[in-house]
């Protein structure tokens, strides 16, 4: 069973699971709409595969057995239009559900750590830039890894950068009360009332203070290096998602950047789950 065969096997495993009706025909049946959980699972192939929405479409039709997973056939497939205005109808907190439980199938450990990366929004045509008022070129997306597995727990993303990257880690921690025993970061992150809002939490910080005064080295040494370390981790999971994807999304719409993001984690948990 190649790659391909078994990531679709988990995405539409995972895309039935969170579905209010797993046992919905994929393909529109009696002029209805395809269901929720076939078209996740093509968006998935379309990040997987690399390819536009016009050459996913094409290179599915002659996947007969990728498509006889899914439950289509060729003739069933939608156009290419209609699978980009799918990821319309799909929210973030639908994605980011599926994150979740594609992370949950590497059995993450409680130690995690955060760090933000960045990716480049696609280039645009000056006319699309002056009618929408296009100008940040950048997204940045906050990641919490579990530092064992590398699988991406959660991801945060923006454009506007407001709010610090304390703030940022905090509300990515609040999301996982009692499941967190560490949580470690690099120095950017240096925040007492950050380390306060963990400790209530019950999880502990490990983010080494900036050297002001000789108390602050005193800090540091109580840190426990090993679990310190596993920081880098982010690192790790942040080029392979690059590598694997793209450093760029190709969504123009913010709110469908951020989509596109969070289906490339969910891609690469699953991924990382299948490979032999």
């Amino acid at each position: 069973m190649n790659l391909t065969t078994r990531l679709t096997e988990e995405l539409v495993s995972l895309a039935k699971s969170y579905s209010d009706d797993a046992e919905e025909a994929a393909a529109p049946e009696g002029g209805g709409s395809f269901a929720e959980w076939a078209m996740i699972s093509l968006h998935g192939l379309r990040i997987f595969l690399e390819k536009s929405y016009v050459m996913t479409i094409d290179l599915l039709e002659t996947m007969t057995q990728i498509l006889e997973i899914i439950g289509l056939e060729p003739d069933d497939l939608p156009a290419p239009s209609t699978l980009n205005k799918w990821l319309d109808r799909i929210e973030m907190a639908v994605w980011r559900v599926l994150l979740r439980h594609s992370a949950q199938l590497h059995n993450p450990s409680p130690d995690a750590a955060v760090d933000a990366t960045y990716y480049e929004r696609s280039p645009a045509s000056k006319h699309y830039c002056d009618r929408t008022n296009y100008r940040v070129q950048t997204i940045e997306a906050t990641k919490l890894v579990d530092t064992e597995t590398q699988a991406i727990l959660d991801v945060h993303c923006t454009t506007t950068r407001e709010g610090s990257d304390a703030d940022v880690c905090a509300q990515l921690a609040r999301r996982y009360p009692g499941e967190l025993r560490t949580l470690a970061a690099d120095k950017g992150y240096d925040s007492q009332e950050l380390r306060e809002q963990l400790r209530e939490l019950g999880i502990r910080p490990l983010v080494k203070h900036r050297v002001f005064a000789p108390y602050d080295h005193a800090h540091n040494a109580r840190i426990n290096d090993d679990l310190y370390n596993q920081r880098s981790m982010t690192e790790t999971a942040n080029s392979s998602v690059k590598r694997s994807y793209g450093s760029a999304v190709r969504a123009r719409e913010w709110y469908r950047e951020f989509r596109e993001i969070a289906l490339m984690c969910l891609v690469y948990n699953i991924k990382r789950y299948v490979k032999p």
